[in-house]
Formats: structure tokens, C-alpha cells, sequence
């Protein structure tokens, strides 16, 4: 086993990079056991890789965050129960933090149901430097920012990611959270990763196209996809028309962007 030399104790990554690591089969090859948390943001961060993370890093707290430049921050403690730390991204990390998930009508949502975040706290942006119109529309009439982000707002107070508002795919006047989508995918054994994107349909306006990263020497075809998903119990509108297998795509897209696709010819 290779010697430490710095005995690092905290590392921040995304879920993709976190994917990669405990799939190595080099991990075993470390002293790793300096390590006490290991934060996961940018993308939610599904339960099961949680979980196999804790397998392979014993002794390391993975911890998900959700934030945002504009300021406000969630974490998951420490303290909180097994379930709830491998399912949520936490709460906020001020008490003076004010959260609000709302409807499009900006009304607020009942609890456990999805809404847009809403936000205003000691330290989150009152507003854009020299930019009244942009301003008009991200800002709320009272000084919450609209985050963009869907949420859902658990029992034990702590949230759930839920995806974009710009992310949300219209299917013949059905809304799909991509995201909602792209976390049941990711728990089949041979997907590495994963994006739901629209493709654009004369008659429903969208349908969902699946973009996968396979796992080396795995395949993956529509039919099969399907058929796993069916065992969720998801509505079938949610279920993707197109399986798209790549070997990669950026992962910083433009913030705010609306991912699309254009495909030429049909999948399997």
C-alpha cells in the first residue's frame, strides 16, 4: 500500500469525479484513512453512489452540498440520520437564511411537493451590479432571488434537488424533471453517467432523449432502459423515446443554459 505524504482530510469534488474514484480498482492500492469528509455539489448526488462511497471510504463523512454564487449554501450535517444524509443536500447553513419554494403563480408549495427555491439571507446578492432588467426578473418584488432551481422540502426540514425549471421538458403539455429521470438511470449497472435532454417532436413539441455514458465493456439499448425504469413505477410519459450511448460530454455548462439535442438519426 502506497505511503501517505500530505494526509489530506477534506476534499471537494463532484458526483462524476466521485464515480470515478471509488470505481477504481486502484483505491485499494491507498492509505486513505486520513480522509474525514469528502463534499459532493454541482450535481444531486444519488443515494446509491452515496452509499458505496461510504463502503469504500469507511471512517469519511460524504457530505452533499447545494449552492450558488449568489450566496446561499445547504449542507447535510453530520448528525443527521443515515437516510436523510444519503437523500438530501441538507438545509440552509444561516438560521437567518430565508427559503421559500414556490409555483410558477409564486405561491408557495405544500411541503414534499416541488417548487422553485426562493431565497433571501444575510448573504446572498441583493442584486446585479448596474443591471435593473435583469434584475426585475430574477429578483422577486420583495428581494428574493429566483434561484431556477426546483426543490422539494422534506420532513426532517433538510431538501431535495429536483432539477431546473429551464430543465423541465415539456411532453405534450406534461412537465419531465430531467433530473428527476437522470437519478433513477444512473442506478442501472452499466451507466456511468447520464443526461436527459429534449429533441424536439411535431406533434408533443418534446420528447426525452437519454445521453449515456456507459460503464467500459457494458451496452445499454432503449428497450432494456425502459423496462428498468418501469420498475419505479414512474408515470410512462417520463420515460425516454431516445437512448443516445456517447463516450463523453463537457461538464460546465453555460449557467442558466438549457441543454437540447439535435439528433440526426434514431437510436435503437
Amino acid at each position: 500500500m502506497s505511503a501517505p505524504r500530505h494526509r489530506v482530510t477534506h476534499i471537494h469534488l463532484v458526483p462524476a469525479l466521485l464515480i470515478r474514484w471509488i470505481d477504481d480498482p486502484s483505491i485499494a492500492e491507498y492509505d486513505l484513512s486520513s480522509l474525514r469528509v469528502m463534499q459532493s455539489g454541482g450535481q444531486r448526488l444519488q443515494p446509491e453512489v452515496r452509499l458505496r462511497a461510504e463502503r469504500a471510504l469507511p471512517g469519511c463523512f460524504i457530505q452533499e452540498n447545494f449552492g450558488m454564487a449568489e450566496g446561499l449554501i445547504m449542507f447535510v450535517r453530520s448528525s443527521d440520520p443515515p437516510g436523510v444524509r444519503r437523500e438530501t443536500c441538507g438545509r440552509p447553513a444561516s438560521p437567518g437564511d430565508e427559503v421559500y419554494l414556490v409555483h410558477e403563480d409564486g405561491n408557495v408549495v405544500p411541503d414534499g411537493e416541488p417548487g422553485e427555491l426562493i431565497v433571501r439571507g444575510p448573504y446572498t446578492l441583493r442584486g446585479y451590479f448596474r443591471a435593473p432588467e435583469h434584475n426585475a426578473r430574477a429578483f422577486t418584488p420583495d428581494g428574493f432571488y429566483r434561484s431556477g432551481d426546483l426543490l422539494r422540502k422534506m420532513p426532517s426540514g433538510n431538501y431535495v434537488v429536483e432539477g431546473r425549471v429551464k430543465d423541465l421538458i415539456n411532453r405534450g403539455g406534461e412537465k419531465i424533471s430531467a433530473e428527476e429521470v437522470e437519478n433513477l438511470i444512473l442506478a442501472h449497472p452499466a451507466v456511468l453517467n447520464v443526461a436527459c435532454v429534449p429533441y424536439p417532436d411535431p406533434v408533443l413539441g418534446e420528447r426525452m432523449c437519454a445521453c449515456v455514458v456507459l460503464r467500459p465493456g457494458r451496452s445499454l439499448h432503449l428497450a432494456e432502459l425502459v423496462t428498468f425504469l418501469a420498475g419505479f413505477d414512474i408515470a410512462k410519459f417520463k420515460l425516454p423515446e431516445r437512448l443516445e450511448c456517447l463516450t463523453w460530454w463537457p461538464t460546465s455548462p453555460r449557467p442558466g443554459s438549457r441543454r437540447s439535442w439535435s439528433p440526426s438519426t434514431s437510436s435503437p
